[in-house]
């Protein structure tokens, strides 16, 4: 894995634009052209085959918690754990998933598994790859996302209720709704009938016990890049355990387990002897280099890193009231002061690419850029 500093493409925003990529850049820069990462086919075959491993392991600690009755180590709502169990014994359809890995010299560690609402999918499926084909269109990149994602969206068609297949987020998040409509064109590409409606403008029928999107179509099926964490703490989510439809929602409910940082700690209880696992606790349990997080943030708050028992990097947010983890210290590689993360996408349970983003400082926060990446 090497960092190689190159030229952007000439007026690159205007190319990115044409691929209704409008979040390039915010305050900061997000998107960063002006180097790539490569790698090896051997490196990618070993971030393809931890992912594939991983994604079993995550699948066996979801039995685990469920049979062992371990929800309150989630701080998940003790409404919400026979919908958990339902959606999981049913089988309830789940698309993507994104592993966050710290690779360096030859070890990859995971550091967190974004389960339920992961972003940057767009980015890495399609902008990245626009990227390659004006940059070096013999090389190749980790990248099937976009038609993994259309494939599996064709292989759940007979597996939705009947009707059409609605998509939700928050209203005025251009990111998220950038992400949301470009899952929503592969469920289009897939021949799925498709409506999107922004969470903030679902309606409940109260006499039909149903939701119902703005013009009182009843919504049976749904895609949310929305965390399911929000919801159970609203007044509004709590319809969905009285739901005459019985909606089905994607992600599901059982990815309130994967997409909870508690999830850690089981796995490295369950599987120690895993090469890609890093030692995780509820408490400190003597570590003296960890990193403490909590089960539920996002975007790099609240996250402690301690070394030789002194902290050394710490952030502030609004999380950490459900509770902390404590991951042994495994730091980013640097390169002249830019420290990636390999995001590696899970759909329809099998790996499908990757997608780096990098900061300035070893937490990866939202002030990180998504840099592209091929295959040499």
């Amino acid at each position: 894995m090497k960092r190689i500093n190159i030229q952007p493409r000439n007026n690159w925003q205007k190319e990115v634009e044409k691929l209704g990529f409008g979040f390039h850049t915010t305050n900061v820069p997000y998107w960063n052209e002006s180097a790539y990462y490569s790698f090896d086919l051997d490196e990618i075959l070993f971030i393809e085959r931890a992912t594939t491993e991983l994604w079993d392991l995550c699948l066996g600690a979801v039995q685990h918690v469920i049979d062992n009755n371990l929800y309150n180590q989630f701080s998940i709502p003790e409404n919400f754990i026979p919908l958990i169990e339902k959606s999981w014994a049913e089988d309830h359809p789940a698309i993507y998933g994104r592993f966050d890995f710290c690779y360096k010299n030859g070890q990859l560690k995971l550091l967190e598994f974004n389960a339920d609402t992961p972003t940057s999918l767009y980015e890495a499926g399609i902008v990245q790859w626009f990227w390659l084909q004006d940059f070096d269109k013999s090389k190749d990149q980790f990248n099937s996302v976009h038609e993994k994602m259309i494939a599996y969206w064709k292989y759940l068609k007979n597996y939705l209720h009947q009707g059409k297949l609605h998509f939700t987020c928050l209203k005025e998040t251009l990111e998220d709704l950038t992400n949301t409509e470009y899952i929503r064109d592969c469920a289009m590409q897939a021949g799925l009938d498709t409506k999107l409606v922004y969470i903030d403008d679902i309606g409940w029928d109260n006499d039909a016990k149903i939701f119902v999107d703005m013009e009182d179509e009843p919504i049976k099926n749904v895609f949310k890049l929305y965390p399911w964490e929000w919801m159970t703490k609203e007044a509004f989510g709590n319809n969905i355990l009285v739901d005459n439809n019985r909606t089905l929602w994607i992600e599901p409910a059982w990815k309130m387990i994967l997409s909870n940082k508690a999830i850690l700690p089981i796995l490295w209880e369950l599987y120690p002897v895993c090469s890609y696992l890093l030692p995780a606790y509820f408490e400190q349990n003597g570590l003296q280099d960890f990193v403490k997080k909590p089960i539920l943030s996002r975007e790099g708050a609240n996250i402690e890193i301690v070394e030789a028992g002194i902290s050394s990097l710490k952030t502030e947010g609004e999380y950490g009231k459900e509770g902390y983890v404590y991951q042994e210290l495994f730091s980013l590689p640097n390169y002249d002061n830019n420290y990636p993360v390999i995001g590696s996408w899970v759909i329809g349970q099998e790996p499908a690419g990757m997608g780096i983003r990098e900061s300035n400082s070893l937490i990866t926060d939202n002030k990180s850029c998504f840099v592209p990446h091929l295959i040499y």
